[in-house]
């Protein structure tokens, strides 16, 4: 999983997640200005351009929009800041934010897409794809569920931005920080109230995961101002920056400490004093189906999740299929280990764990090395393109989510591993090649190097390709060999496949077709063979983000179908490493983009 809590396209059209419309007050109007607005500043600024300044005109002026990116990748240096601040994430300002994305998309259309060249003609469409999206979305401004234990959630995102990403190289860049962090309470009412608006919506997040979620914040909340992660990320990252004397580098923890103290931590008693007072009103229900037009919202997350026009039915049946092809997959390794067939998946996978061995958690991240540093050396059998940032394993109490390089070098990609337990073999393998090589790093940092064109073609990123390219870098890893006399990994791989066919019929099954947690809980564990504590943390992620895990799935198919469709067209012609060139240089494309790519490959390439 590729974690973007502060990603462009992820803040851009997800501020808490998109203005305008739906039931309840209106909260889209702009902030009363003495002077024009944003939008219309930006109106008079896309007049009369070519279509090249009009993207870097159009794309930087929805950039600043999110702060939090811009520092997060270390642009400041292209996007110098006025302000050291985090998003700002009120009502009014969403509202203006999306007035400005429709003044864009408005201006877009008004250049003649039929005079360009196909490379032209793609970027065209990537962007006006992703700005109709984010337009579509403000239907829907009270339904994402916005104070999430996981990684939906604004807070979760936040403490993200300050732990893992927030540059501190410098004694600038930790007073930076500090200054931010007594900006939390700012951002954290802004947030308090958007539950208040979305409550009376008559939105309010289910009971089961609200209380996850307040779990998570009592961590913070009641916790010494010392073990709080904001501020150890600053105190541990501290001792690295040069050029500090003892007596600065004293006084800048004290300044962390006091901010965490005054100002982090009372941010967020207040939201948990918020949530708690909303727990009264919270459904015992999961689903977005029991809200008003919950269907109608459903439908657009998949849309947004897919980039696909698959229906809720299809994407159900699609899930059921597959579980039947890789389950039959599954069955024929456990014949040729000769293992009883009468057991259920979870009996079976715990002989898996018994057979393949566990790796002592104090291994863990050395095993993880050394599963990166094999894939390095077989790459050449697929690829002749490789991303220039390094990526490296970071030990995390969780982990299985990977962290984008910084665009300027000074932050390698980061694939995250938990580290705090002993993890079983069989099962590492298939994560490491999801979420870092060639999955997500090769994938991400590929599409971070194109030169040329504009920037949003490097730093967008749709859900259903780069979890689908993560997926099917975990197939493509067997179809290389690399499981070729290890039949236990290759049931890792099978396992997590099984997992993200099984997404599109729990998914589906609790957002359109009503499903108790309780019968998500147990299909999990009859499909996957995971645990229930395992299926239950499963199933509470996709309650609380509709539509999200379909995206791996649906994307992987499209993919393989593209280069089935490439090589059953071109015979020998077809070149596999050409292939990935073609898929990988061309950006984090919408679904039906990257088969318009592919086609026209085909057709310049037919024998």
């Amino acid at each position: 999983m590729l974690r973007r809590p502060f990603n462009a396209l992820w803040v851009a059209l997800f501020l808490i997640s998109c203005g305008g419309g739906g039931a309840g007050p209106d909260t889209t109007a702009p902030l009363p200005a003495s002077g024009p607005t944003p939008t219309e500043t930006l109106s008079r600024a896309l007049q009369g351009l070519t279509l090249d300044e009009f993207y870097a005109t159009s794309y930087e002026a929805l950039l600043y929009r999110t702060p939090e990116t811009i520092v997060g990748q270390t642009l400041a240096a292209i996007y110098p800041l006025d302000e050291v601040r985090l998003d700002n994430i009120s009502a009014a300002y969403r509202g203006e934010t999306f007035a400005m994305y429709e003044v864009v998309l408005d201006a877009l259309r008004s250049y003649d897409r039929s005079g360009l060249d196909a490379a032209d003609r793609l970027t065209y469409d990537f962007y006006e794809w992703y700005l109709e999206d984010a337009v579509d979305a403000q239907t829907f401004l009270y339904y994402p569920f916005v104070a999430a234990y996981n990684f939906m959630g604004e807070h979760t995102g936040t403490e993200t931005f300050f732990t893992e990403v927030h540059p501190l190289r410098t004694a600038a860049d930790a007073e930076d920080y500090i200054t931010r962090l007594r900006d939390v309470p700012r951002k954290f009412d802004d947030l308090i109230a958007f539950l208040d608006l979305q409550s009376g919506a008559g939105i309010v997040e289910p009971r089961l995961t609200l209380d996850w979620s307040l779990y998570g914040i009592n961590q913070i909340a009641d916790a010494a101002p010392s073990t709080v992660s904001y501020f150890t990320a600053f105190r541990d990252k501290l001792d690295d920056v040069p050029g500090l004397g003892a007596t600065e580098r004293d006084a800048l923890r004290d300044a962390a400490l006091a901010a965490t103290r005054d100002h982090v931590i009372p941010a967020y008693r207040a939201l948990r004093n918020k949530l708690e007072q909303l727990r009264s009103r919270a459904p015992s229900e999961i689903g977005v189906g029991q809200y008003p037009r919950g269907d109608e919202f459903y439908a657009y997350m998949l849309r947004h999740r897919t980039t696909t026009d698959l229906t809720a039915a299809e994407i159900h049946q699609l899930g059921l299929d597959h579980l039947q092809r890789v389950h039959a997959e599954m069955h024929a390794i456990f014949d040729e280990l000769g293992y009883p067939q009468g057991e259920t998946l979870p009996q079976l996978f715990q002989r898996v764990v018994q057979d393949s061995g566990v790796i002592p958690a104090g291994d863990v991240k050395t095993t993880y090395e050394a599963i990166i540093e094999a894939a390095e050396l077989e790459l050449d059998q697929a690829f002749d393109i490789f991303p220039s940032a390094d990526v490296v394993v970071a030990e995390d109490d969780y982990g299985g989510f990977y962290i984008a390089p910084s665009f300027d070098g000074s932050r390698p990609g980061a694939f995250y591993a938990s580290t705090r337990f002993d993890e079983p073999w069989y099962r590492m393998p298939s994560l490491t090649y999801h979420e870092a090589i060639p999955g997500h790093h090769t994938q991400v940092g590929i599409a971070m190097d194109i030169e040329g064109g504009p920037a949003f073609r490097r730093t967008i990123r749709f859900t259903a390709f780069i979890e689908g390219w993560a997926l099917y870098a975990e197939r493509l890893a067997w179809e290389l060999g690399w499981y070729e006399n290890d039949p236990y990994g290759n049931l890792g791989r099978l396992q997590y496949e099984a997992l993200r066919a099984a997404r599109l019929v729990i998914d589906t099954g609790i957002h359109s077709l009503g499903w108790t947690f309780e019968q998500a809980v147990q299909f999990n564990i009859d499909a996957v063979g995971w645990s229930r504590a395992e299926s239950e943390n499963a199933v509470a992620r996709y309650s609380v983000a509709p539509g999200q895990a379909t995206a791996y799935m649906v994307g992987m198919l499209r993919i393989l179908g593209a280069r089935e469709r490439a090589r059953e067209t071109l015979g020998e012609a077809f070149d596999l490493k050409e292939f990935h060139r073609l898929v990988l240089t061309s950006g984090g494309l919408p679904l039906a983009l990257l088969d318009e790519v592919v086609d026209q490959y085909i057709a310049a390439h037919r024998p």
